[in-house]
């Protein structure tokens, strides 16, 4: 999809073309001059000649990158249209019987190199077409004024018209792409969001990952969170009520954790946080606050025949070292699937008995 940046590009490359074809065009006129002089036994003019250096020398500044073709393109104009004028002034003196025709058809030619290479540009076909329209002018002594005026003035008049369309268009253009470049950002952000519970998803974690700062040395934890039970949460109130769990669960999990760190749904009732710069002591007792903030909510879960209780989930934590995310997240599951097994409601750290878990254990 295009954006504004692409867009931007394509403007330049299109001024870059407008540019090369104007410089063409007059090399080719040039050339049909001095081969024009040369089979009527006349010498070529001077001006003639230097358009066609001067192209081409401008020809070969275009493979180097100019910065502005725009600005580029009026300075080439101007100068190439002094020279035109120059070209005409010298073959209208050098023939025996001054030749009004000759002026018409030159003037009629620059304009038409203007009109099918400055369509874009108004400025620089005012600085191309204007001296030899001027000098044609004074050298045909105002004899055919009005004809010559009605010459220059519908042109003119024409593309003065049609670069007023062309900027309402650019314009309509530009601000359409930079809406949609918008729309695209925001849509782009709205993927990385989970919609049920408004937490990242997992496109949303590894482009926070890839932003997090690295100016200095830190640790962080993962955090791995499970709902304990819910396939039997959702078989005995339905998926209704079991989405209405995931939002109060994830709402209780990013209310507990820092605005710093990094809450994700991971899975259907999973969910990881990254702990975001802290030593094992505070990963810890974020966890045992998380698990005790989602017993709090005492959302009544019946997960068989016998037995009812609250919602609860069960955790495992992680360092993340040398931010190896995958390592750690194998570290943090493995944890995790220790806590399942002893006992639920708890909390495991890369293979070491947390005290809330040694109490359960205890207990049991």
């Amino acid at each position: 999809m295009i954006n504004i940046y692409s867009y931007d590009e394509l403007r330049k490359s299109k001024h870059r073309l407008s540019l090369l074809l104007f410089l063409l065009l007059n090399i080719a006129l040039s050339i049909f001059y001095v081969l024009n002089a040369l089979n009527n036994s006349a010498s070529a003019t001077l001006p003639s000649l230097i358009v066609a250096l001067f192209c081409g020398s401008a020809i070969i500044a275009c493979n180097f990158q100019l910065k502005s073709y725009a600005h580029e393109m009026n300075f080439f104009a101007l100068c190439i249209g002094m020279l035109w004028a120059w070209h005409i002034d010298i073959r209208f003196h050098s023939t025996a019987v001054n030749d009004s025709d000759f002026l018409l058809y030159s003037l009629m030619v620059i304009f038409f190199i203007s009109a099918i290479s400055l369509t874009d540009n108004f400025i620089a076909f005012c600085l191309h077409s204007l001296p030899s329209a001027l000098t044609v002018i004074v050298l045909d002594d105002f004899a055919h004024i009005l004809t010559l005026l009605f010459t220059i003035a519908l042109p003119l008049v024409s593309f003065s018209l049609h670069n007023l369309m062309q900027k309402r268009s650019e314009a309509f253009t530009s601000e359409l792409v930079r809406r949609l470049s918008e729309e695209r950002e925001k849509f782009s952000d709205l993927s990385m969001i989970d919609p049920l519970t408004g937490l990242y998803n997992r496109r949303g974690l590894h482009n926070r990952l890839n932003n997090l700062p690295g100016d200095r040395p830190v640790r962080h934890y993962i955090l791995l969170l499970d709902i304990d039970h819910f396939k039997a949460y959702n078989d005995n109130y339905g998926h209704t009520m079991g989405d209405s769990a995931l939002v109060a669960v994830a709402a209780a999990i990013r209310d507990t954790v820092r605005s710093r760190d990094i809450v994700v749904r991971y899975g259907g009732e999973e969910f990881l946080v990254m702990l975001i710069d802290v030593d094992e002591s505070i990963a810890i007792a974020c966890a045992e606050a998380v698990r005790q903030a989602v017993l709090d909510l005492k959302i009544p879960h019946k997960f068989n025949d016998k037995v009812s209780t609250n919602v609860t989930l069960s955790a495992g934590i992680a360092v993340m070292a040398d931010n190896d995310i995958e390592a750690s997240l194998r570290a943090a599951d493995t944890a995790l699937y220790l806590a399942k097994n002893r006992g639920r409601n708890s909390i495991e750290i890369a293979g070491y008995k947390t005290e809330q878990q040694m109490k359960l254990s205890a207990k049991t």
